[in-house]
């Protein structure tokens, strides 16, 4: 499978869109409070007053009145090759693009800029009912907002009735200065290494290809990779706020993107206006924690899987885990839609990764189970390239590029071979069979030989001061497990997190169509209303 740091989780909540299967269900939310009506003036951030100790000074540097005061050139859009490869198409004419620019560097706020590429909508309501702009994070690191807001806009119809839709790439995202650092060749050499070594020639082939990667990025993208972090991203979030004519930032994070939302509350918790956090990344825990927690993850959405089927989990794991074995020592041929590629147990294994997203997706996942255990790895290889950002012609975007770098500039941390066989390996098969060797490994694969370095151990999001924020976790979450939404709510702070849950599959509980989800966070954000604690959606 092809490394992601940060274990599996990317742009995902795309990839749940896409496939999703609306489903109304019950709610047992209780009687809430209500915030009372939002206004552009009041920034929206009205609500249940947040307690808890006084609000700290924001942390804003001294910027330049050019980037706090621009003014952005809204224009038609073109297509976003950058994100989607050749198979990317312009928005229609309700979607404008414009670019803002932010400092290069913080610490050199008049120095050098980079380009953030924005996307909008406007407001289908009419003045008086226009809060402001909703700026939008699909998770990654290393998602495109210009190329994924337009393909999930429909989601997001009611909230446009208020609310300007904003997406935007993150900075070393697609169109905002991109990270590039190997070709396509390279890619689809790297995407089919064994990434569970078993001998010391694939162990050397391992590292020497997460050593070339790393000095890739140096060679191409070196100006921008000691920036690409996650506090200058949030950073760059207040300057388009401003940009934007905004008082206060109202902010929809997905997966990756909950954790820039709650950098961001950190950073600058009086421009808080109503902020989202759906399938929420755990800020408590580093590299090890987080990579360990997806084991658990995934192994659990395999056994909800297999569960749903009338297969007992441990049987179902079993039969993936041979899989997994007889690829290791012999891939599978893919026919005439593999171009020639064969299956290997990386790959394979990123094809089972892919559907467990989405329960919407667990057909494709039996068919394409059944056809590789009867020699044809075709429907798994498919799988795997959409995971990948394959095109039909064979190119790859560089999302996954960006995803690592971004990571990686966040993450102190670095893990060892020796480590990973020491401490890591059994622990982690033991939580999955199936998955665990796979991220057990990636912790010192991922960021090895990786020339910046990291910034911290577990991001900062206490908030104290900031208004409530909506954190909601799903309890079949396979990529950010439940318990990581507990924990960003109780760090961001005493009357500041409000937690909902979810009990149902999939990464991310709003793009599932669920009614009851719906109804809570289109109320926090049309009308404020804050849902009443030990809200439950199901």
């Amino acid at each position: 499978m092809g490394r992601r740091g940060a274990g599996f989780a990317r742009s995902s909540a795309l990839a749940v869109a896409a496939v999703l299967a609306v489903a109304i269900a019950g709610c047992s939310p209780g009687p809430g409070t209500d915030a009372g009506p939002a206004s552009p003036s009041a920034g929206a951030g009205g609500g249940r007053t947040a307690t808890g100790p006084p609000p700290a000074p924001d942390r804003e540097s001294s910027l330049p009145a050019a980037l706090t005061g621009q003014k952005l050139a809204w224009k038609d859009c073109a297509a976003p090759v950058k994100a989607n490869g050749s198979d990317a198409r312009a928005p229609g004419g309700e979607w404008s693009c414009a670019t803002a620019k932010v400092p290069l560097d913080y610490a050199k706020p008049a120095g050098e800029t980079l380009g953030i590429a924005l996307i909008r909508t406007r407001s289908t309501g009419g003045a008086e009912q226009r809060i402001g702009s909703l700026l939008f994070n699909f998770g990654g690191p290393g998602g495109s907002g210009v190329a994924s807001l337009p393909a999930m806009s429909d989601l997001f119809g009611k909230l446009r009735g208020r609310y300007d839709l904003v997406g935007f790439d993150p900075r070393g995202v697609a169109e905002s200065s991109e990270v590039v650092c190997r070709d396509d060749r390279a890619t689809e050499a790297s995407l089919a290494l064994d990434s569970t070594p078993d001998t010391p020639a694939e162990e050397e082939a391992y590292f020497d290809d997460a050593k070339a990667f790393g000095a890739g990025c140096a060679r191409r993208s070196g100006k921008v990779l000691p920036h690409v972090g996650t506090t200058n991203a949030a950073r760059d979030l207040d300057v388009l706020r401003q940009a934007l004519g905004d008082e206060k930032l109202h902010y929809f994070g997905f997966s990756y993107g909950t954790e820039l939302g709650g950098v961001y509350a950190h950073l600058f918790p009086r421009k808080v206006g109503r902020l989202t956090l759906d399938a929420v990344v755990d800020p408590s825990t580093g590299l090890v924690g987080h990579s360990r927690n997806q084991a658990l993850g995934f192994q659990r959405a395999l056994d909800n899987y297999f569960r749903s089927g009338g297969t007992p989990p441990a049987t179902g794991t079993a039969r993936v885990v041979r899989l997994l074995d007889r690829l290791d020592r012999a891939p599978l041929p893919t026919g005439s839609s593999g171009d020639g590629r064969e299956l290997t147990q990386s790959l394979a294994l990123t094809g089972i990764i892919a559907p467990l997203y989405s329960r919407a997706s667990w057909p494709a996942l039996t068919r394409a189970l059944a056809a590789a255990e009867a020699g044809d790895g075709g429907p798994l290889l498919r799988l795997a390239d959409s995971y990948n950002d394959r095109d039909g012609q064979g190119h790859y975007s560089t999302a996954h590029h960006s995803q690592r770098a971004i990571s990686c500039a966040d993450t102190r941390g670095r893990v060892t071979a020796d480590q990973v066989r020491a401490r890591h390996l059994a622990d982690f098969r033991k939580v999955s069979p199936a998955f665990g060797p796979y991220l057990a490994w990636d912790l010192a694969g991922w960021c090895a030989s990786w020339p910046v370095p990291g910034a911290h151990d577990t991001p900062e999001v206490s908030a104290p001061g900031a208004a409530p924020i909506l954190v909601v976790g799903g309890t079949g979450d396979p990529a950010t497990p439940f318990e990581g939404s507990l924990k960003m709510a109780e760090e961001l702070g005493k009357g500041v997190g409000v937690h909902l849950t979810y009990k149902g599959e999939g990464h991310g509980a709003y793009p599932s169509g669920n009614a009851c989800v719906a109804r809570v966070v289109d109320g926090y954000f049309l009308d404020g209303k804050i849902p009443a604690p030990g809200t439950v959606c199901s």
